[in-house]
């Protein structure tokens, strides 16, 4: 197995020093989009609707706000500020929320992936409390997946005991995604702006009352929620696909991680995609795919709630937010 490319993506120090300075960062009053700021009590932390049969739930972890450097790295960055001002975006700070979808579905209770915990950005790691917000009891969760090893994903795994903190659920995970992390002396092999995801990611997956089990291409987790291979933002990133009654959703994990550039240049990566030229070929697929027949998807760094359908645009794509309804 090959290890990665070397990236040019920031160190996890640097990320949190950017973090801290970036009301600083923020283009001057005179060009930058009208800004809409934080409110002083905070936002609903959770979305809920039905696919079919199922009860679906988006309950975020919080937000992550990181360098806009790492967008379209292969791309002409004059281009790539260019692409995120055109969308009122910053193209300094990439504000990015974390959606993570609960299925319940039978008599299964299902969470794809498990946030960041107190180990990551501290604008993060909201995912536990916010379950308990949505009348979820994260007790209740009977089975747990993970797309990937990244830390946004799996270091909320561990409780402050270094113990799962859903002991009582399943965990599933790709089996090549589960191989590429756990390979001897793989952290020191790689960049080091990787290393300590690697070794972030190791003490996740072998973090004490944890017991994997391991899915191929269309590995069923449940009756009604199955994985499907979605490889190259790292080597065995899978997508989480629900069906329930002939509707079908794909939870794309970090497969796809921005709602307007993955769809206007899906030729463009980032540079937390372990291989670029690998996630613009799944990504062509899963953009045909959904297009073709229609099916809703859930991206993780979406705006929230992050669910939305894929409009094909002659030869780019929309991302189409979903029309929700109140109850």
């Amino acid at each position: 197995m090959s290890i990665i490319r070397k990236a040019a993506g920031p160190s996890r120090r640097e990320i949190l020093t950017m973090a801290a300075a970036a009301p600083a960062l923020i283009l001057p009053a005179q060009v930058r989009a009208q800004e809409l700021g934080a409110p002083a009590t905070g936002n609903p932390s959770h979305f809920s609707f039905t696919l079919g049969e199922a009860k679906l739930t988006v309950v975020s972890d919080g937000s992550l706000q990181i360098p806009a450097s790492g967008l379209g790295v292969n791309a002409d960055p004059e281009e790539v500020k260019a692409f995120l001002e055109s969308y009122f975006l910053s193209p300094e700070i990439n504000y990015s929320h974390t959606n993570h979808l609960v299925v319940e579905i039978g008599e299964a209770k299902v969470l794809v992936d498990v946030g960041s915990g107190d180990r990551f950005l501290p604008t993060a790691g909201e995912l536990m409390g916010n379950l308990s917000s949505a009348g979820i009891d994260p007790a209740s969760i009977t089975h747990v997946v993970i797309t990937h090893a990244h830390p946004d994903h799996v270091w909320g795994i561990r409780d402050d005991f270094d113990e799962a903190i859903l002991p009582d659920a399943e965990y599933f995970i790709g089996s090549g995604e589960h191989q590429f992390w756990l390979q001897d002396g793989l952290a020191s092999r790689m960049p080091t702006e990787m290393q300590q995801f690697a070794v972030g990611a190791v003490n996740s997956l072998q973090t004490e009352g944890v017991d994997w089990t391991l899915l191929s291409n269309d590995g069923e987790v449940v009756p009604g929620v199955r994985v499907i291979d979605t490889p190259g933002h790292t080597p065995g990133h899978v997508s989480v696909v629900v069906e329930s009654n002939g509707q079908q959703l794909i939870a794309l994990g970090d497969s796809m991680n921005h709602a307007y550039m993955n769809f206007a240049r899906p030729e463009w990566y980032n540079n937390f995609d372990m291989n670029g030229d690998l996630t613009v070929t799944t990504r062509q697929k899963l953009l045909d795919m959904a297009a073709a027949d229609r099916m809703a998807v859930l991206g993780y760094h979406f705006p929230f709630p992050g669910v939305g359908h894929v409009m094909k645009d002659g030869e780019q794509y929309r991302f189409v937010p979903a029309l929700w309804q109140w109850g």
